[in-house]
């Protein structure tokens, strides 16, 4: 492709609405541009990214055994109704009536539509295993849409789902698909971890969500550096602490903390530690008020508790509910006389005479005990991990990185096929409902994602088997009839190579070119020039490194094209 025929409108200055590096880079590199709020076109530069993404997914997909297919992206209700998801799905699903008056909703995943697809067409175990995926367009109506192709309303994934006859049969759907998802992101030249996850709206039992790592993910991770475990922060469970509470040694005494809302507060008042203090947060479950307990130094995990409780949705409680609730303001709650249901995280219970609010403005409780003063409807784990925290498998240090979810990956059992009757005759002339996994991996998201893990001060650096282009051919005074041709040259011998090249024929000052060059990330650079090649040479540079390499003329293709084979296959 020629710069001159290229749709390719770079910007020299970031737009202000662009808040990460990805964002901005493929905004200023002529990938994308908005629509509306999380809804973007997707500019043929970004949109041949996307395509090298969607090729690797396939290819990998199909080597596992999956089959290709297409879904609607538009889906009628009663599907939802069916698997009981149309109400509890939450605000992000896209509701709507057609001109009959027919409910409908923009598919944010299909679940629903591909179990009716099977369930139409299965009906012998002899006919399973089923794997199904597609590659296709989502919509999720969500609350706050930013950063981009990162988190948008409108997206392509990739989503497969597989039917077993059993769990077993199932398990090993799950592990192939374990299996080509790092062979993806392996052959994208990404740098990833798969880590357990909660399985969210989708539901099931186990998941593993794939992780681009990168300083500006949205996600935290947990990973062991001892052994191979490696958990989300929602998901990360908190080693059991060892050892019998201490016996209580103190009365329940009221103190009066003028002021004092923070934990920070109120031990810097009362002279004591964050871990003698006890926070109770209160909570909407489901729109039902209820108490959740953590130390002072540790933070609530809003999937554990919502998990724990069984609910469809958990948020902390406004000032005003915590006021009806505890009779006090935000910063004073605590369990002591409190009504309706307390839920205790495990430190907790091996706390005495700790310090609580005192469910009265500007006071508080020291000698506390759990038990003696008040009781726990539950004790589990609510907590988020923290690096201070050991191994929950080996006991081994935990580090806290952060990290892009890309992928993410469902063992969802019989939730739906139960719900809508995907049932098959199993061996034993029994009916059983098919066992089910899901499969999805967010390709602009990998693109994007690419670009936060892959970038410095002057541009994207894309990984060869990402980039639109895997070389650049830049001529230097390219007025000049010399200097012209030979660009033309090795252009048209990368193409003959079976190259994707891109000629820089613009008539512009070599320093703009130098600049698009590196704000675009194409792998590999051709610099045809005057000095180089009276020698009958050309340079040749990798975007990743600073310094370049001269190389016969003659011998330019077969250099480029030695690199980029060696990046298709690294």
């Amino acid at each position: 492709m020629r710069c001159s025929n290229l749709y390719l409108p770079t910007l020299k200055e970031t737009p202000a609405d662009a808040e990460i590096v990805s964002h901005r880079l493929m905004l200023r590199a002529g990938m994308i541009r908005k629509v509306a709020a999380g809804i973007y076109n997707l500019l043929p530069y970004g949109l041949a990214a996307v395509r090298r993404v969607e090729n690797v997914v396939r290819e990998e997909m199909n080597r596992a055994g999956a089959q290709e297919i297409m879904m609607p992206a538009v889906q009628p209700a009663e599907l939802w109704e069916e698997s009981g998801r149309w109400e509890h799905y939450g605000r992000e699903l896209l509701r709507f009536v057609d001109r009959h008056n027919h409910p409908f909703c923009l598919g944010p995943t299909h679940e629903e539509v591909v179990t009716a697809l099977v369930r139409g067409e299965v009906r012998s175990y002899r006919q399973l295993p089923v794997n199904l995926y597609q590659i296709q367009t989502k919509f999720r109506d969500e609350i706050r849409p930013r950063f981009g192709l990162m988190r948008g309303r409108e997206f392509i994934m990739k989503d497969g789902y597989s039917f077993d006859v059993d769990d077993d049969a199932a398990a090993e759907s799950y592990r192939r698909m374990y299996e080509a998802y790092g062979r993806v992101f392996e052959r994208l030249g990404l740098g990833f971890r798969a880590v357990e996850a909660d399985t969210g709206a989708i539901g099931g039992s186990f998941s593993h969500e794939f992780m681009v790592l990168a300083d500006t993910g949205e996600d935290e991770i947990a990973v062991c550096r001892a052994c191979d475990y490696a958990a989300n922060i929602e998901k990360a469970e908190v080693k059991a602490e060892d050892g019998p509470r201490p016996t209580a040694a103190e009365e329940v005494r009221e103190v009066h903390t003028p002021g004092m809302h923070t934990v920070a507060e109120v031990c810097d008042f009362l002279k004591i530690d964050p871990t003698r203090l006890v926070k109770t947060i209160i909570l909407l479950a489901d729109e039902s008020p209820v108490a959740a307990l953590v130390r002072g130094d540790h933070e609530l995990n809003l999937v554990k508790i919502r998990n724990l409780l069984g609910a469809v949705e958990v948020e902390l409680a406004d000032p005003s509910t915590v006021e009806r609730v505890s009779g006090a303001a935000v910063g004073f709650a605590g369990p002591v006389g409190l009504d309706g249901p307390i839920h205790v995280d495990a430190a907790v219970a091996l706390m005495a005479d700790f310090v609580t609010g005192a469910n009265q403005d500007d006071y508080h409780l020291t000698g506390v005990n759990l038990g003696r003063d008040f009781k726990a409807m539950k004790v589990a784990d609510i907590r988020a991990i923290t690096a201070l925290d050991s191994c929950p498998r080996c006991g081994g240090e935990i580090e806290i990185t952060r990290g892009i979810e890309v992928g993410h990956i469902f063992r969802l059992g019989t939730k739906y096929s139960t719900a809508m009757g995907a049932n098959f005759t199993a061996e034993d002339g029994e009916e059983k409902p098919m066992v089910m996994g899901c499969y999805g991996i967010g390709i602009g998201r990998t693109v994007a994602a690419s670009i936060e893990q892959n970038h410095d001060e002057n541009g994207i650096i894309f990984p060869l088997p990402m980039a639109p282009y895997q070389v650049v051919v830049l001529p230097v005074a390219a007025r000049d009839e010399e200097v012209r041709r030979a660009a033309e040259e090795l252009y048209h011998g990368l193409s003959a190579a079976g190259l994707d090249a891109l000629l820089d024929d613009r008539d512009l000052r070599a320093g703009v070119k130098f600049k698009d060059a590196d704000l675009l990330g194409v792998p590999l650079r051709l610099t045809v020039g005057q000095k180089a090649l009276a020698q009958g040479k050309v340079e040749l540079k990798k975007r990743a490194e600073k310094d370049f390499t001269l190389v016969a003329r003659g011998e330019a293709v077969a250099a480029v094209a030695e690199l980029a084979t060696a990046g298709r296959t690294a």
